[in-house]
């Protein structure tokens, strides 16, 4: 019976983890692709990926929405913060953008 119990649990977080996944509108990735073009690009490249750059963003794990937007809110290492030019939707677009993958 403990068995029946655990493995319910067990396929109710996997479906709760799956549903989790964010989704963004086209508009919002392009308006996240547009802040990070103007802004970003100079240093993380111009498709989040630059291998003489920044961090690549590609590879930002999508259960560390709060890291992402702490880093881009007060800066990290090299990164200044931006929290002063952006704004929290802002930011939210930035989200939505590199969760696409860099794609618009």
């Amino acid at each position: 019976m403990n068995r029946k119990i655990i493995s319910g649990c067990v396929l109710m977080l996997a479906w709760v983890s799956a549903g989790a996944q964010e989704t963004f509108s086209p508009e919002r990735i392009e308006q996240g692709a547009t802040n990070y073009s103007q802004n970003c690009a100079a240093c993380h490249g111009p498709r989040m990926s630059d291998p003489q750059g920044a961090f690549d963003l590609r590879t930002f794990p999508s259960d560390q929405k709060s890291r992402f937007v702490n880093s881009v809110t007060n800066g990290k290492n090299s990164m200044p913060p931006w929290g002063g030019l952006f704004s929290a939707d802002d930011i939210e677009a930035l989200w939505a953008y590199v969760m696409a993958g860099g794609n618009r």
